[in-house]
């Protein structure tokens, strides 16, 4: 990615944040962020030498992790919450993508009888600031 100066930019899911930085701009202790890994709430990608590298996909997860724990939820239940809206989105764009695919197929082949569906906006994921 490119910023608007024409830098080059990391993109949302390359880690390239040390534990120590990922910490700090989490606001967690660095062991907090080893235990989230331990555990599979957060799975930062790995140098060679095994050292963790945060995402800042992972700095927001670490951020929303947090907040569940607040709102007094275990780490069980917040594994569970992470992998369902996963798949809650996972499935959103699937769904995007059929219907983009039968909107084609049904333009270029107009059924008989039938009326076309009024197109509606679709909402694929709407992330708590």
């Amino acid at each position: 990615m490119i910023d608007e100066v024409g830098n080059p930019q990391p993109a949302d899911d390359a880690g390239v944040y040390v534990i120590s930085v990922a910490a700090q701009i989490s606001g967690m202790h660095p062991q907090t962020l080893r235990q989230y890994d331990k555990l599979g709430l957060v799975s930062p990608s790995r140098t060679e030498g095994r050292n963790r590298r945060y995402s800042l996909r992972d700095i927001a997860l670490l951020r929303a992790v947090q907040r569940l724990v607040g709102e007094g939820i275990n780490h069980a239940g917040i594994k569970r919450i992470i992998d369902l809206e996963s798949a809650m989105a996972n499935m959103a764009l699937e769904v995007a993508q059929l219907r983009i695919e039968v909107d084609a197929l049904v333009e270029a082949n107009p059924p008989k009888g039938l009326v076309p569906r009024k197109r509606s906006e679709v909402i694929i994921y709407k992330q708590e600031s």
